[in-house]
């Protein structure tokens, strides 16, 4: 199968995402629901084009299309974009919707100028250990990205009712509890994921390396961004960190994870370092 036509459904797709970013920022200073609506139901057909251009590239390397950093940031746009759906329609935080889209959307630009891989991905990197490890990462890292975006809201918020004066965000925002149970949704669930994914990376590490852990750089940076959200979590429940702690420690956690993600495969090197190349 050419890879021509999963890339013009890549790019086709881009463009939905960019029209619900337009739209949605437009949302952000108009306040109609229509446009709202309009954005959303762009971020929709996106990710429906994005998930058959994915299923398409799938079937033409004979796995997963997370081979290269162009392949990566696309996989991270469409579980964004899936997890934000989920997100919309669970909560109906329209606002969200601009640091979500714009995000997708940076994510897909950057992928589809990258240049794609040439080469099959190698034969090791297959299985349902693999295809799990991949989905539930990508999967749970998109719901703290979200954790993160509801937190950034949850300080602009903060910012608003304690100013002198309500500014720009007040009337576009809901309320401080319900955008700290927001991202409290988020966090639980991403950490869950991510949880599961990193079991699911041990056992393929164990089923082809032959032991479960190496410490590969990528691993010791994982772990370490899991255990920055455990505790977050632990101080949640047990020391009442909500609120404005809470938003800090989901935007610090995610900073981490997108170093995890780029920062480590680009200098520190590793066995993963071949994904984003």
């Amino acid at each position: 199968m050419s890879m021509n036509i999963p890339f013009i459904l890549l790019q086709c797709a881009t463009f939905f995402y960019l029209v619900s970013t337009a739209g949605y920022f437009c949302y952000l200073f108009y306040q109609k629901d229509r446009i709202q609506q309009t954005a959303l139901g762009a971020v929709g057909i996106g990710a429906v084009v994005h998930l058959l251009a994915i299923v398409l590239q799938s079937a033409a390397l004979g796995g997963l299309p997370i081979y290269t950093l162009g392949q990566s940031l696309s996989m991270a746009g469409l579980s964004l974009a899936a997890m934000f759906l989920y997100v919309q329609y669970r909560f109906h935080l329209k606002i969200l919707g601009v640091y979500a889209t714009a995000m997708i959307t940076v994510l897909m630009l950057a992928s589809i100028f990258l240049p794609e891989a040439t080469q099959a991905p190698d034969k090791i990197y297959k299985g349902i250990f693999f295809f799990g490890h991949i989905v539930l990462i990508f999967t749970g890292e998109s719901m703290l990205a979200l954790a993160c975006g509801a937190g950034i809201l949850y300080l602009l918020q903060e910012q608003g009712i304690k100013g002198k004066s309500p500014g720009f965000f007040f009337k576009r925002l809901p309320s401080l509890d319900f955008l700290d149970a927001v991202s409290y949704t988020c966090i639980t669930t991403g950490f869950a994921l991510l949880t599961f994914g990193l079991v699911t990376g041990f056992i393929y590490a164990r089923s082809v390396w032959g032991s479960f852990w190496r410490w590969d750089v990528k691993e010791v940076f994982s772990v370490g961004a899991w255990m920055v959200y455990a505790v977050l979590l632990h101080l949640r429940l047990y020391s009442g960190w909500r609120g404005r702690n809470s938003a800090i420690m989901s935007v610090i956690g995610f900073i981490i994870l997108i170093f995890t993600f780029l920062g480590v495969n680009s200098f520190l090197g590793g066995h993963h370092q071949g994904f984003t190349q």
